[in-house]
Parts: structure tokens; C-alpha cells; sequence
């Protein structure tokens, strides 16, 4: 119950809905009261907000401060026993092709845990999520799929299918990898919630970003001044993970940012 009523009203406080509930309020002002002046800056503010939120300049440079706080994983790096990938959006229809059952960000998630994988030899592979609502199988289960149709040997591959969240998921993990350092695959804007829900559980997670979304490499300029529902979709993400950190420091689970 508490895990829903998190999703709804987190869903809510997203960004192209809050401006919807804002828009729809200022017309309702407008058509139904005297309230005009007062609908027509709420209408214009709203406008305003969703045109800066889809434009990339806005969107990324949001984005690029959570993404840009743990380097992406390479050789040099000391090797792990464990690599352990969070899990995200997914489906399941055994028609598909594996990877077509992983949606938005789960699937650079375990292409990345599949090239640390390999980049550790011995390592086991730890998938983790609980099935959806209506779902009879697992996100960690379908993740698994998707790394054996890759090559990955099943007996290289744990799942942890019972967590619904990454604080779930951070208490689960500490039952298998004790107190081991051990690789954390997860988007590279989730990361830092991420990292702060491990610690709390005393383990010693190794960050390894994956599926960056904020573009500061050139683009094209009709790319950087037309609204996209894309750059809206970045804009998202960022506001959608500064809530779970607040969120988190309401709790005591993360340390306030830094000045």
C-alpha cells in the first residue's frame, strides 16, 4: 500500500502533470470565476515552464549534475566477485525478442552489467526487481533472459526478485554480498539515490553508471532550440530523482548537499 501510494503521488509531482493540474486549475479559473488575471499568469507560467523543460539546454544541464557525479567504470579499476544491476521498466511476452522486454532504462543497465561482467572474470551477475502488479514474472527474472540470450552462463547469475524499490533492493543485497565491495550498475541519474540507499546498509558498493542522458557533446542546432518531448522526458528524470533525494534526507538516509 505504501509502495503505491509512493508511485501515484510521485507520478503527480512529475513534471508534465503537475503543469497539466496547473493549466487545467487556471482554465477552469478562467472559464468559471472572475479570477481571470490570476488564470491568465498560471496559464502563461505553465507554458512557460513546459517550453524551458523541453528545450535540451534546460533539460541537460538539470540532468548533467547527477549524472556527472561517479566516472564511468573502466579496467583499471580493482575486480569484484559481485556486479549487481538494479532493476527498471519491463515487461513480459515470450513472443519478443528477450531485449525487447526491457523498457526505457533497463536495458543499457544490463548491457553495461554484462560488459563488467565480462571485464571480471569469475564475477556472478546479481539481477534484482520484483515482478509488476499482474506480472508473473520478475524484472530480475527478465533481465536474466535478456544476459543468458548474450552468452552469460545461468550459473552465473543470481536473482534477488522480491524487492519493489532500490531501498528494497539495497537491503536484499546486503544479505548476499556481505560486506565485499561489489560493482552497482544502475542509470547514471539514479546512481547517487542509489549509492546513499547501499551505504545506509553499511555495504561497500563500487559506482558504475549506465544509460547517461544528459548530452554535452555537439549537436545540431534545430536540436538544441525546438522543444522534444525527449528533452522533457531528461527534465523528468532530474526533477523525479531531486524528489527521492529530498525524500531521502527527510529521512536521514542522505547527507545534505554539499555547498
Amino acid at each position: 500500500m505504501l509502495f503505491a501510494a509512493k508511485k501515484y503521488i510521485g507520478s503527480l509531482l512529475l513534471p508534465l502533470p503537475l503543469i497539466m493540474l496547473v493549466a487545467g486549475v487556471a482554465l477552469a479559473l478562467l472559464w468559471f470565476s472572475r479570477w481571470q488575471k490570476t488564470a491568465r499568469l498560471m496559464l502563461t507560467g505553465s507554458w512557460l515552464l513546459l517550453l524551458l523543460l523541453s528545450l535540451q539546454p534546460v533539460a541537460d544541464r538539470l540532468l548533467q549534475p547527477l549524472e556527472s557525479r561517479y566516472p564511468t567504470w573502466n579496467p583499471s579499476f580493482p575486480a569484484v566477485n559481485y556486479i549487481v544491476v538494479l532493476g527498471g521498466g519491463y515487461t513480459f511476452n515470450p513472443d519478443w525478442a528477450p531485449s525487447a522486454n526491457l523498457l526505457s532504462n533497463s536495458l543499457p543497465r544490463v548491457t553495461e552489467g554484462i560488459r563488467l561482467y565480462r571485464a571480471n572474470p569469475g564475477a556472478k551477475l546479481i539481477f534484482t526487481g520484483a515482478a509488476a502488479q499482474g506480472n508473473t514474472v520478475s524484472s530480475a527474472r527478465t533481465a536474466a533472459r535478456v544476459a543468458e540470450s548474450l552468452g552469460v552462463p545461468a550459473q552465473d547469475i543470481l536473482l534477488l526478485d522480491q524487492a519493489h524499490d532500490t531501498e528494497e533492493e539495497a537491503r536484499d543485497a546486503a544479505r548476499l554480498v556481505g560486506q565485499q565491495p561489489f560493482l552497482l550498475v544502475t542509470s547514471a541519474n539514479h546512481l547517487p539515490r542509489a549509492m546513499n540507499f547501499f551505504l545506509s546498509q553499511g555495504l561497500h558498493p563500487i559506482p558504475a553508471p549506465a544509460n547517461q542522458l544528459a548530452i554535452t557533446s555537439p549537436l545540431n542546432l534545430w536540436e538544441r532550440i525546438f522543444p522534444s518531448p525527449l528533452y522533457l522526458s531528461h527534465a523528468e528524470r532530474a526533477w523525479y530523482e531531486e524528489l527521492g533525494l529530498l525524500w531521502q534526507r527527510l529521512k536521514g538516509i542522505a547527507p545534505p548537499p554539499s555547498s
